[in-house]
């Protein structure tokens, strides 16, 4: 078997542990928990699964943890997971080939599971997570892989459900904050804030988080599209419809291909038109345009994106904007494309066209 290890840092994660070892330990001979203060059966849950159990004191720094749970694992690779993570797919012969043949910084497909507008979403994003024997982290939070290694994509898929009606915010501020104050000019915690705070609904405070990091960004930075598009859901929320335009308009020829942009111009355009029908009625068939760019594009080879901006979520709300307009026949025909990827929304208006 390949010699690679599972490496965790957990607290209180007893019921998420077991499931993200049950996933897991088919493909990793060697599982490494470091428990930073559970008062619950996590170091049971862990031992019950072989796991090697290391106790660590918890500074408000994710980094060192990871560091010193990496420091005890035997093997030449290891794989860091989080407990609320769990392995859906893995290609075990593709990835001991890669493994056994070159070194480098192996990224696996995250798939976040969240809530926006009361219903149930996917994100995909491709993070570092294996790791050749003496790569360590630096950040107290969000932290990241250290080496000049070259990245490659590695065919496994992991669900993360962390964001699906968890609530991690005072921790990860208390973090955030004293990280920012050491390094006010720094885009990513910027960006990490004004997630954050976007998460809480926070908007006026996300707001002014994502403006600081936009200003500091030099578009080299994996996360440039999610801080764009987000930043700019964020001026919808506050009805800055004319800052939100500026930042489209300079970004339409850098983001051109991504469905995530796209779908949010859409939004953008749809919320501006609606805020003053009157006044902003020319602008009505930039919605179309969006969400027609949207499925243009569609989503194969993306490796950032909400999962349907490409694909069901576009074609749906082109379907409602043709409803709108009476254009049923185009409604109709978009709705079932949104449903072909069971969008059940799309069903009940299909059902409604149908009556």
């Amino acid at each position: 078997m390949l010699n690679i290890s599972l490496v965790m840092i957990v607290k209180n994660e007893g019921k998420n542990l077991r499931n993200c070892l049950i996933h897991s330990k088919p493909f990793l001979p060697e599982i490494i928990i470091v428990d930073t203060g559970s008062t619950d059966d996590t170091k049971e849950v862990a031992q019950g699964f072989g796991a090697q159990v290391y106790d660590f004191k918890w500074n408000n720094d994710f980094s060192e943890a990871r560091n010193f749970a990496l420091s005890k694992s035997k093997s030449d690779w290891n794989l860091i997971l989080d407990a609320d993570e769990q392995v859906m797919n893995w290609d075990q012969d593709k990835i001991n080939h890669l493994l056994k043949s070159k070194s480098f910084i192996g990224r696996i497909n995250i798939r976040n599971k969240f809530l926006q507008n009361n219903e149930e979403r996917y994100s995909q994003t491709y993070i570092s997570r294996i790791l050749p024997k003496g790569t360590f982290y630096t950040g107290k939070i969000h932290e990241q892989v250290v080496s000049d290694l070259p990245r490659i994509d590695l065919p496994i898929e992991v669900l993360h459900t962390g964001y699906y009606q968890t609530d991690k915010s005072e921790r990860n501020l208390l973090i955030l904050r004293a990280e920012l104050s050491a390094n006010p000019q720094n885009t990513y915690i910027n960006y990490q804030l004004a997630r954050q705070y976007r998460v809480l609904k926070q908007f006026s405070k996300a707001l002014s988080y994502f403006r600081q990091s936009y200003e500091f960004t030099d578009r080299k930075e994996d996360y440039y599209t999610d801080l764009v598009v987000n930043y700019i859901y964020t001026l919808i929320d506050m009805k800055e419809f004319t800052l939100a335009f500026e930042i489209i308009e300079r970004e339409s020829s850098f983001l051109k291909n991504s469905p995530d942009f796209q779908f949010v111009t859409g939004v953008y355009f749809m919320n501006y038109v609606l805020h003053n029908v009157n006044l902003n009625i020319d602008f009505l068939p930039l919605i179309e345009k969006s969400y027609l760019q949207c499925l243009a594009l569609g989503e194969k080879g993306e490796k950032e994106i909400v999962l349907g901006t490409g694909t069901f979520l576009a074609a749906y709300n082109l379907g409602v904007y043709y409803e709108m307009f009476n254009q049923k026949e185009k409604a109709k025909q978009l709705y079932k494309l949104s449903a072909s990827f069971q969008y059940e929304p799309a069903n009940k208006r299909l059902m409604n066209l149908k009556m």
